[in-house]
């Protein structure tokens, strides 16, 4: 089981995901949507792709750019396709 917690709250839990250069990656169906806003924001990864990122929400509380995912990977990335993962504060057990 891997859980992802901001300000008190939940925001993705699964029995299924991936784990990429110590980042644990929630599937799509993880994540409690309420709490993200798409973000304008991308970087780049040479073998991943371009990551795409979420600001969480919660209690009035944001957490700009705190979640990446990658829309559309590079071949050697297609198993983390669509799964997102946390940075900046937030608690990712598993």
């Amino acid at each position: 089981m891997a859980r992802a917690t901001w300000n008190g709250v939940v925001v993705a839990e699964t029995d299924k995901y991936e784990l990429v250069e110590g980042n644990v990656y929630f599937p799509p169906s993880a994540i409690n949507k309420e709490f993200f806003k798409e973000s304008s924001h991308q970087t780049k990864c040479p073998w991943k792709g371009t990551a795409s990122y979420y600001t969480l929400e919660v209690e009035g509380k944001e957490n700009p750019n705190a979640a990446w995912y990658y829309p559309k990977t590079m071949p050697s990335a297609k198993h983390i396709e669509g799964y997102i993962a946390f940075w900046k504060g937030v608690t990712v057990e598993k």
